[in-house]
């Protein structure tokens, strides 16, 4: 089919484009999700990526603007607020990026949809701290790259997305040959699969071969549904030397850009962030035109505050001593019955730092709340909240300052994004289990600072080992192993180690090999599909020549995972 040469997008085009999209990610939501590399039935990449969508497209309608550059804005702010795990958070950075590039435009031009895709681009590659090629980064750089190579030979909007949206696809084939263990498995990257979706949307738009009529987006009754659906099936180390810090400053400085007399230099945020990284780690850096936060562990705090005041006026400057927080932390008693009578009562006075945790299950979210818990939102493996969900519990709890358990790392982006939306100061402590997360609390004190805290918390992390029984949903073979749809499989700190046919045979045998001289506590949280006889008998059978183990068993009431088993 011939499609007829277009040179201009107008607002009415684009609103199409973005409504498109979020339509056939909804539409393809299913098919994504089944490109999760572990066959464990918490493949949630399309779902989350259609529901960040959404919410990007009914801010785009609710966009009281009509230009370009109002609508790409509402959108990009949709995206950021409803984005869900880290699949969404890539996905309203690349919208981030739209936005930059379309800031003020009433219409778009060939040449301007290649520039909005390079910086899409850019702005993807930025937000993610360790770029791994074979992902949807991969799919939006070939894409922009082609957008750019298109637009210099021509002015016709139509020809630029068609190229890029086959560029995309090109891309996202080519997936499995730059990330081993896409090409082991036989998928393409879930994604980079997303994405293309996207572009697909965006150039039938354009041509005109978008079928509204069978390709639908969610209405908001419709969104709400899938939300409820989807949580209804959701239902510091104090062996740490101070010495040992290798960064000993945690430096955060905010810069307001441009002003004040100290200014050498004009704001290049690649310069800015090449000289920050040479002296520290843990480094993140956020900019819009204005302002440029700062937040990195160095050893020369002097050299950072010195470096912004050469683009601009300082805001804030806030300097501290690790070290020395390690060794209060060492010397601290930890203090929690209090936090556990509170938690209980109806009317809880807002705590000095809250801790808010995502977990699913009824007694998951119990057990949180008796260490101090203030807040447990429901979700996590198939369910992940949206950064939107995470700055409402933040502020519902009417704290000071608070400090977040992902307890997946599926959600850290999500999480992290709150730092900057959120009115009070926020921490990210990085569980990647439920186990990870109740290990956490325990390093809690209702009284410190949220640093201290964050701090504390983040050093438990490490004193759990997280071992997860759950049933594959495919045939597969994964590092070198056969699997087969049924097969009950046995994973260790998020790392497939054992599958077997019998569910309580395959959990003994990942527990046997959790288990060490220096093991202390063994505990079992049960959930569906398995019974407290189940965990009683795993016990028995773990600990039948180790009568120093202490064990514990809870019902979690977790879905899709009939055991979660610790090790301490």
């Amino acid at each position: 089919m011939t499609t007829s040469k277009m040179t201009t997008i107008t607002n009415v085009e684009f609103g199409k484009m973005i409504n498109a999209a979020s339509a056939m990610l909804a539409a393809n939501a299913e098919k994504i999700n089944k490109l999760n590399v572990f066959p464990v039935p918490d493949g949630d990449t399309g779902t989350n990526m259609s529901l960040s969508m959404a919410s990007g497209a009914q801010y785009e309608r609710d966009a009281l603007d009509t230009n370009i550059g109002a609508l790409s804005k509402a959108t990009a702010k949709g995206l950021l607020m409803g984005a869900r795990g880290n699949s969404g958070v890539i996905l309203s950075q690349i919208f981030r990026g739209f936005s930059n590039s379309m800031a003020e435009k009433e219409t778009l031009s060939a040449r301007d949809l290649a520039d909005a895709m390079m910086e899409a681009a850019k702005i993807a590659y930025k937000s993610v701290m360790k770029p791994t090629e074979g992902t949807i980064l991969t799919v939006i750089r070939e894409a922009a790259s082609q957008a750019n190579k298109t637009a210099e030979k021509t002015d016709d909007v139509v020809a630029v997305m068609k190229d890029t949206s086959e560029a995309a696809q090109k891309a996202l084939d080519s997936t499995p040959d730059l990330l081993p263990v896409l090409k082991e498995v036989g998928v393409v990257d879930s994604g980079g699969q997303g994405l293309v979706f996207v572009l697909d949307a965006f150039y039938q738009v354009l041509a005109g071969t978008f079928d509204e009529d069978n390709i639908k987006a969610p209405d908001n009754a419709e969104l709400d549904q899938m939300v409820e659906e989807l949580h209804a099936g959701a239902q510091a180390n104090s062996d740490l030397n101070p010495d040992d810090i290798k960064y000993g400053y945690c430096t955060e400085i905010m810069v307001e850009i441009g002003k004040g007399t100290t200014v050498d230099q004009k704001f290049d945020y690649q310069k800015f962030y090449d000289h920050l990284a040479k002296i520290g780690d843990s480094l993140l850096v956020i900019n819009d035109d204005d302002i440029v936060k700062v937040h990195v562990h160095t050893e020369d705090p002097g050299n950072v505050i010195h470096w912004g005041t050469e683009f601009g006026s300082l805001v804030k400057v806030k300097v501290d001593n690790m070290r020395d927080q390690q060794q209060a932390v060492i010397d601290e008693q930890r203090r929690q019955d209090e936090a556990a009578n509170l938690a209980a009562k109806e009317n809880r006075p807002a705590p000095k730092v809250a801790v808010i945790a995502v977990a699913a299950g009824d007694g998951i979210a119990k057990l949180f709340k008796s260490l101090g818990v203030y807040t447990v939102i429901s979700g996590g493996q198939t369910m992940n909240p949206s950064t939107a969900d995470i700055v409402k519990a933040i502020e519902e709890s009417k704290a000071k300052a608070a400090v977040i358990l992902p307890n997946n790392s599926n959600i850290f982006m999500a999480a992290k994004q709150s730092i900057d939306l959120a009115k009070v100061p926020v921490k990210v402590v990085e569980s990647r289990t439920v186990q990870q997360g109740l290990s956490a609390m325990l390093g809690y004190n209702p009284d410190g600072s949220v640093d201290d805290n964050a701090e504390e918390m983040s050093a438990m992390l490490s004193e759990v080992k997280s071992g997860q029984i759950t049933q594959a949903v495919r045939d597969t073979t994964l590092d070198g192993r056969e699997i087969k749809n049924g097969d009950w499989l046995g994973m260790v700190d998020g790392k497939i180690v054992t599958t077997g046919k019998k569910m309580l045979a395959v959990a003994e045998e990942i527990t046997d090999g959790m288990l060490d001289e220096d093991s202390e506590i063994v505990t079992v949280i049960y959930g569906d599909g398995a019974k407290t006889a189940d965990a009683e008998k795993l016990l028995e059978k773990v600990t039948a020549d180790r009568d120093d183990l202490e064990t514990e068993i809870h019902n979690g009431g977790q879905p899709l995972y009939p055991f979660l088993i610790s090790v301490e």
